[in-house]
């Protein structure tokens, strides 16, 4: 089973494209699954059982979505093997821009869309940054210059991944991240593997439930800035 991750920020159009990409694999008679990872509510579950998608969703709630990645990703593996589908998609968001759920070996992409502004490239991390794919959506309601600036941005921080500009409502460049999908490598277990970058670290009060505000409920592991 090969996997693809997909990450991308909130509302970029990260279902719209892994639909348009269905319909490219659909008609190569692959099999195709989804596990949707999200914060706190989704609607997308109902979006891919329409398309006869089988998709598995989980929140992360109160915890970082980073991390609830993490600690999930073997097991949707295993769903997906089980299912006995040709290609397993995760999608997630990278609610911080700081969020990197990629995994070594494992064929990354990340979404972002034209109307985020265009230096809003320079802006997100890991995600963007190591990832093997970049899709752009949105692409056709702004001006070519805003698409040349947006994607020499996007060169500015990831000088080696393969650009793909996405219509997600026609389907249009959805055929060239088809092709990009048939390099993604067989996966039937992701023990051993290792993530392109490390999770946001930080352990303290509010981590742990804690709402007050105040130096003397501030604990564990805090960055403080430095004020005149």
């Amino acid at each position: 089973m090969r996997l693809i991750t997909v990450a991308g920020p909130p509302s970029s159009g990260k279902t719209s494209v892994i639909l348009r990409l269905a319909d490219v694999l659909r008609e190569k008679n692959q099999k195709i699954g989804v596990v949707k990872f999200d914060c706190l509510t989704s609607f997308d579950r109902e979006r891919y059982t329409e398309y006869g998608i089988p998709v598995q969703v989980g929140f992360a709630g109160k915890f970082c979505p980073d991390h609830f990645f993490i600690s999930n990703i073997e097991d949707a593996v295993r769903w997906g093997v089980r299912e006995g589908f040709d290609i397993l998609i995760t999608e997630s968001a990278g609610l911080c821009n700081r969020c990197s759920p990629h995994i070594r070996g494992v064929l990354a992409v990340c979404v972002i869309d034209n109307l985020s502004g265009v230096h809003t490239p320079r802006k997100i991390g890991p995600m963007l940054k190591f990832a093997d794919i970049v899709v752009v959506t949105k692409g056709d309601i702004v001006s070519q210059a805003e698409r040349e600036v947006f994607m020499f941005n996007i060169r500015q921080v990831n000088s080696s991944a393969k650009i793909v500009f996405i219509n997600g409502i026609t389907g249009q460049g959805a055929f060239m991240l088809g092709k990009h999908a048939e390099s993604a490598a067989n996966v039937t277990s992701l023990r051993g593997y290792k993530l392109r970058f490390t999770t946001p670290s930080s352990v303290c009060s509010y981590c742990t439930g804690e709402t007050r505000i105040g130096e003397e409920y501030q604990n564990g592991m805090l960055r403080k800035m430095e004020f005149p």
